[in-house]
């Protein structure tokens, strides 16, 4: 009696390991760490990124542009673009979730994890279909990374030349020396070329980098950048194990396997 009742209760417990075993083995971890990437960097993106853009409008107003008028048109493409960042949220949030759900019905597809269990030439298509729009995205992205490093390259560039005019007032007493230093608004396409004074030079342009200001707004703009590349990365994990899954598939269907 002992040892059919020790029998009766290890038997169970194999069966639940056997089958965290199955559902451990079955969990697409290569999709699920991009997955948490992909909302990692989409949330600095869009959450630096509207702030930054926020502090571009006061700084560049405060300090580069006298005229309202002259700063309308950047002032309607920040307004815009954090529209755009809103839609950018919900739109990766709800397909980071069907990326996830597609890499579980692969994976699960490819490794047989249920003897039941059996691909559909509509799956395939469907993982077909989340291949070329993840390529689409990532390539669409890149081009979203290379315009994120615009304004932290206009930053880093004013940075360098406040520090170049500190070296000259210290080591010459002459205001002249370093008063044709200048950083130009008007060259990165902040503002338009008839914007009055569209730049700062000197002593005037050191103080500038000097302020609150200016630090958090470099800071934002690296982070941004930053996220950008993170969800770059994030698609790219993404094209990887779902390319396979479905050459898998392919394979598995000329087999005869459905």
């Amino acid at each position: 009696m002992c040892r059919q009742s020790e029998t009766f209760l290890i038997a169970p417990q194999r069966g639940c390991y056997d089958c965290c075993i199955r559902c451990i083995g079955a969990v697409p971890y290569p999709s699920l760490v991009a997955t948490l990437l992909c909302y990692a960097g989409v949330a600095l993106f869009c959450g630096c990124g509207h702030e930054a853009l926020a502090q571009t409008e006061e700084l560049v107003e405060t300090y580069f542009a006298r005229d309202p008028k002259d700063f309308e048109v950047m002032a309607s493409f920040i307004k815009y673009f954090q529209f755009v960042i809103y839609g950018l949220a919900s739109f990766f949030f709800l397909y980071g979730i069907l990326l996830l759900a597609e890499g579980f019905y692969a994976t699960s597809a490819v490794k047989q994890t249920f003897g039941e269990f059996r691909s559909t030439q509509c799956g395939r298509c469907l993982s077909l279909t989340f291949i070329i729009v993840t390529y689409i995205l990532a390539f669409i992205w890149l081009a979203v990374f290379a315009f994120s490093a615009i304004p932290v390259f206009f930053l880093f560039n004013m940075e360098h030349t406040c520090h170049n005019i500190n070296i000259l007032a210290e080591t010459t007493p002459s205001i002249n020396q370093h008063s044709w230093i200048c950083m130009d608004a008007r060259q990165y396409g902040l503002l338009s070329w008839d914007a009055m004074p569209g730049k700062s030079c000197g002593m005037t342009l050191a103080a500038i980098c000097k302020t609150t200001e200016f630090h958090t707004t470099y800071d934002l703009y690296i982070a941004t950048f930053a996220g950008a590349g993170v969800t770059l990365l994030a698609l790219i994990l993404y094209l990887v194990p779902t390319t396979y899954n479905y050459a898998v598939l392919r394979f598995l269907g000329r087999k005869g396997i459905r």
